[in-house]
């Protein structure tokens, strides 16, 4: 077999996995296809020529919510693209209250914090985030 796989023989092989997954092997979970691209003699340090991003057809978590942290400038901007955002004023009023700390790790898939407030963080808000696996 050579070294070079073909747009056909990939999509072919993907969709003999997949089928296999869904007819053969029933399981009660959903499980996870994982595709795996090794270049050899390529070194992605020294040459740029494969830059870019690539948008999947299918989002991994479509209800995905995430709130900002961060100062005014970022929570501005944060709540003009409808993105929620708590400044540190608003974390003071939380006052380590850890049902109100719970409450909000549960409300939220993450946290995005900005670099000026990330070290004040846990100060203000106590463990609950990282308890939480949030922070």
């Amino acid at each position: 077999m050579s070294s070079k796989v073909t747009r056909d023989m990939l999509f072919e092989t993907t969709q003999n996995v997949l089928t296999y997954s869904n007819e053969t092997k029933k399981r009660k979970f959903a499980e996870t296809v994982e595709l795996q691209v090794v270049l050899k003699n390529f070194d992605p340090c020294r040459e740029k020529r494969f830059s870019g991003t690539v948008r999947l057809r299918h989002i991994p978590k479509p209800k995905f919510t995430v709130c900002i942290l961060g100062d005014e400038r970022h929570c501005d901007e944060a709540r003009a693209n409808n993105i929620p955002a708590m400044t540190i004023d608003d974390l003071k009023k939380l006052n380590k209250d850890k049902k109100l700390i719970r409450k909000l790790a549960h409300q939220y898939n993450a946290f995005l914090a900005s670099d000026v407030v990330i070290r004040q963080i846990p100060r203000i808000v106590g463990p609950g985030l990282n308890k939480a696996g949030k922070f």
